[in-house]
């Protein structure tokens, strides 16, 4: 292994978003406290599905799971496709980096962005929602393995968009409404029984679900379910990336 162009090519992915973090932390950070405010006050205390859990509990776990996620995304598709157009990604195919390390380099950028995001979030927000994290290693255990996920669902969408709009459109129709559509804001338990199965089939739902397990100690499904449907989309999504970059799929013409 080529340790020291990886770590090089990690802190390149990282500095690459700390220098515009009004845009990348700052920003996330903004819109889900007003998510959490707006709907925090709206929604009645007894609205979460749960006992002995106020919606506002019940809301947080979600709205930073989904803020996660959606960074996540954001950076290894944004610096994945920036590296297509301006021929970089031509020179670090050519380095004596291998497939793997340039794909987890992407990644962990897209992790350590998800996860700062995550935490701005968790500090600002206990100052009017103080609670205890209930099983520290669910909370760790899937924010790693979901920033993970979508950093490679990033990547995958970098490869395939040749241009920005096509890589909005993905985020714009495929990633937001998963995301919304995960059970961030209300029980699946309280839905009815079509859009209950029909959850099933959405894989953000068991990313958040878990998430939510590690904060409060409940959930709508196993937390063992959701960990090991979301780590089989991890080796699923990283197996795919290698073999297409491998081949220099939509890179090399």
């Amino acid at each position: 292994m080529n340790m020291l162009g990886f770590v090089t090519l990690c802190q390149k992915e990282i500095n690459r978003f700390m220098s515009v973090s009004v845009q990348t932390i700052f920003a996330p950070l903004v819109s889900t406290l007003l998510y959490l405010l707006i709907f925090g006050q709206v929604m009645p205390a007894d609205a979460s599905g749960f006992d002995q859990v106020s919606y506002n509990v019940f809301l947080l776990p979600g709205l930073i799971m989904m803020t996660m996620l959606q960074n996540a995304f954001s950076n290894s598709s944004s610096s994945l496709i920036q590296s297509k157009m301006y021929g970089n990604l031509d020179l670090l195919l050519l380095s004596p980096l291998s497939a793997t390390e340039i794909f987890l380099a992407f990644v962990i950028g897209a992790i350590v962005r998800g996860m700062m995001v995550g935490i701005a979030i968790l500090l600002v927000s206990q100052f009017w929602i103080p609670f205890v994290w209930i099983n520290p290693f669910w909370l760790l255990s899937f924010a790693l393995l979901t920033t993970f996920v979508l950093g490679a669902l990033g990547f995958l969408a970098g490869l395939w968009a040749d241009k920005y709009d096509k890589l909005a459109a993905f985020q714009n129709f495929v990633i937001l409404p998963l995301t919304f559509l995960s059970g961030v804001f209300y029980s699946v338990s309280a839905l009815p029984l079509f859009w209950q199965q029909a959850t099933w089939f959405n894989p953000f739902f068991y990313m958040v679900d878990g998430f939510r397990y590690g904060f409060l100690g409940v959930s709508d499904v196993s937390p063992w379910l959701s960990l090991g449907i979301t780590a089989v989309f991890a080796v699923v999504l990283s197996l795919l990336c290698l073999v297409l970059l491998a081949k220099g799929w939509k890179i090399r013409r």
